[in-house]
């Protein structure tokens, strides 16, 4: 008799264990981000944001994090992004380094193999999105390279791990050029 053999692989992908520990994990982010927020109530605001940029809602635009975030109107948000005292370079100063920390930690014990990596290969990649309307942040007539012309278009970045092939992260916002 012929054993049972698996026709597909594998999903890849993270364990409910490993999912389980986001939640803590972004307040801890968090936590180590609270200087740079004048207030505590910027502060909370950030983290509601955090919460829904990371979410899984389909759209991320000002309403839709107001209601992710339980909040009736989106201004809080949007005063969190322009208007709120913060200190923008210190927060961006900080993830840096934790994202440095996080991919090249400190080693145990020495490299034993010399094809195995020091350091993992990242790759940073712009990519354009033809868009038809002028509601979503960042678009506007622009070289699109999904289209290979200049049209209205919307551009994400995003970060790959090299051998995995996996998407890391979404780089949240868009890269706004004016027309």
């Amino acid at each position: 008799m012929k054993q049972y053999q698996h026709s597909t692989p594998e999903p890849a992908g993270p364990s409910l264990s490993a999912i389980g520990t986001w939640a803590l994990s972004l307040r801890q982010i968090h936590q180590r981000l609270a200087p740079h927020f004048a207030r505590p109530e910027v502060r909370q605001q950030a983290l509601l944001y955090l919460q829904a940029i990371l979410s899984d809602i389909p759209r991320k635009n000002g309403w839709q994090i107001a209601e992710q975030a339980k909040q009736a109107r989106p201004y809080g948000m949007q005063r969190l992004l322009s208007r709120a005292v913060w200190d923008q370079d210190g927060v961006r100063d900080d993830l840096r380094a934790l994202v440095c920390q996080t991919l090249h930690p400190p080693p145990l014990v020495p490299a034993c193999a010399a094809h195995e990596p020091v350091f993992p290969v990242l790759v940073i990649d712009e990519s354009g999105f033809p868009k038809r309307g002028h509601h979503s942040a960042g678009v506007g007539p622009q070289y699109c390279g999904a289209s290979g012309r200049v049209e209205n278009c919307q551009v994400g970045v995003f970060l790959y791990d090299k051998w995995s092939r996996n998407m890391m992260i979404q780089i949240v916002g868009t890269i706004g050029r004016s027309s």
